[in-house]
């Protein structure tokens, strides 16, 4: 790792991917590290597909498309179109670039490959200078109880069913016995900075979060700890977070998001349409910093990582 003061970011789908790229717009890439969920990776037409990995990489390396958060720019779909013909699956939105990737994935996984090896390689060949950590090179499968249909598989609902129905339950296969990934742990007990990104604390962060060892870092570092919140005005701005929080018995705002996060992050930051919530998210024992944590745009994105980065009083000066 190159000399400097590290930060490791926990992260999981589009909006830790649009902070991501916004903190490397403003910090050393190479002192940055992003330790990514993988509990939503599934398997699909014998492939090895791993959502959150992909939405990060994809976005760290500028070839996301702009108008989903996730995908590949100027993707093409013959295969898919093809696929659709014939009758097979489609349900899973999969490119022709994707596929690719998850051909190469699988393959490399099948030589023996681990998915941190995997995901390395991947990131050199697209030119990402961050280091990209699965959280767990072992398999660990998020699935949701549902109203009316017991338990299902994450992407199920997420994108079969479009995360329309309600959810009174949350597990994760596999998390008892799974480990982190090499140097997981030390990237969070050596990083001068932490930071949750603001990512759906149920489905992208807590699979992280319950793999052993991280939450008893993660508290032993807590006053190093920045969580931000995904909740902005009771709704979260991409996804299911805030009707989840509802749904599983928390407040639908910030607050709810500070019960959340408490034991790990000293600091929550929150945007500024939650001023009002600012003495109620402290009397759940996290400080709360407030700044706009809208990131519409790249230079949106960038400004809200600089106020992470002067929380540690870490800036641009990093640099020299």
């Amino acid at each position: 790792m190159s000399e400097g003061r590290r930060i490791t970011v926990v992260a999981g789908g589009v909006g830790a991917a649009k902070f991501l790229r916004g903190l490397l717009d403003v910090y050393p890439n190479k002192l940055v590290t992003a330790l990514v969920n993988v509990a939503d990776d599934f398997c699909l037409h014998g492939l090895a597909i791993s959502p959150d990995l992909d939405t990060v990489t994809y976005t760290l390396s500028g070839q996301v498309n702009p108008d989903t958060g996730w995908g590949r720019v100027e993707e093409t779909w013959r295969v898919k179109d093809e696929l659709e013909r014939l009758g097979g699956q489609t349900w899973f939105n999969l490119g022709d670039l994707d596929l690719a990737l998850h051909l190469y994935r699988t393959q490399r996984l099948n030589e023996g490959a681990t998915l941190t090896q995997v995901t390395l390689e991947i990131c050199n060949t697209l030119g990402i200078e961050a280091r990209l950590l699965p959280a767990s090179n072992q398999e660990i499968r998020t699935q949701l109880k549902v109203q009316g249909q017991g338990w299902i598989d994450f992407q199920d609902y997420f994108v079969a069913q479009q995360h329309s129905v309600a959810v009174q339950d949350l597990r994760f296969e596999g998390i008892g016995s799974a480990a982190p990934g090499p140097e997981v742990i030390s990237s969070l007990q050596e990083s001068d900075a932490i930071i949750i990104a603001p990512s759906n604390p149920f489905v992208s962060v807590r699979p992280v979060l319950e793999i052993s060892g991280i939450t008893d870092v993660l508290k032993q570092r807590k006053e190093k700890v920045v969580a931000i919140s995904p909740i902005v005005g009771g709704a979260a701005l991409k996804g299911p977070a805030s009707r989840m929080l509802e749904e599983l018995g928390f407040e639908r705002n910030s607050v709810g998001i500070a019960s959340l996060y408490k034991d790990v992050a000293g600091t929550l930051v929150i945007d500024e349409v939650d001023l009002e919530l600012s003495q109620r998210v402290e009397a759940e024992g996290i400080r709360p910093l407030v700044t706009d944590t809208i990131m519409d745009t790249p230079i949106r994105a960038a400004a809200l990582a600089r106020a992470v980065l002067a929380e540690f009083s870490l800036n641009e000066e990093e640099q020299q």
